[in-house]
């Protein structure tokens, strides 16, 4: 029988939770890793500011409970606030590679000083998108498009001005979410939002999000170390 990995998820909010326990945990489920996603306590403001201390609170709350489990993060790099590690180490022009890069090291670094007792070098798995969840969404411009009935050219011409869907952002104002709700005023993220997500699917997101992929890629191997 081959092994599993049961991991707990911190997420910013309820349209990270639902979307995890929607789309994301029956596909890992299959390659038997098991996702429980967690709302952040105390959840930051709406808009963000998600503080390191609450986040760190909640992360050896888990790794503490159940010894024989995984601890993971989901939370976005626009979204996190200023005592966040790391973020004096991101330049301007950074890729959304290197930003996750140099906030989930940093993050790695500031846990493992606090609960190596709890091996969370080997059980901690942060991971730092570079924005909201919608990002993703823009992975099928032709599914998004004609979900929230927009012509499929406005789409295609977002992810050239920005590169690709994890480049989507430059400000508040221009979030993913905040350029599908210009299109679309009843766009909601728990509904509309995880419907396009599952109507798109998880393969199609990580071939077109290399930071998210980087994510799954290190959840599924896992079990292979269990």
């Amino acid at each position: 029988m081959s092994n599993s990995a049961a991991i707990t998820v911190i997420v910013e909010g309820p349209a990270e939770q639902r979307f995890i326990k929607d789309v994301l945990a029956p596909y890992l489920g299959a390659k038997n890793v098991f996702m429980t996603p967690i709302i952040l306590s105390k959840s930051g403001q709406k808009g963000g500011d998600v503080r390191f201390v609450r986040a760190r609170n909640d992360i050896a709350r888990h790794l503490k409970q159940r010894k024989d489990a995984y601890v993971s993060l989901l939370v976005d790099y626009y979204g996190i606030g200023r005592d966040w590690p790391g973020l004096d180490a991101i330049r301007p022009g950074a890729s959304p590679s290197d930003i996750s890069t140099a906030i989930c090291t940093a993050t790695q670094d500031a846990i493992d000083d606090e609960l190596a007792d709890y091996r969370s070098d080997v059980r901690f798995v942060p991971h730092i998108a570079i924005h909201e969840f919608e990002a993703l969404l823009f992975s099928e411009p032709a599914i998004l498009a004609r979900a929230i009935q927009a012509d499929p050219q406005s789409i295609e011409a977002i992810i050239q001005e920005c590169g690709e869907p994890e480049a989507i952002d430059n400000s508040r104002h221009t979030a993913p979410s905040k350029r599908i709700e210009q299109l679309y005023r009843r766009f909601k993220k728990t509904s509309t939002g995880i419907a396009i997500a599952k109507a798109i699917g998880i393969d199609r997101m990580r071939a077109q999000c290399p930071v998210f992929d980087g994510w799954l890629t290190l959840l599924e191997s896992l079990p292979e170390n269990t």
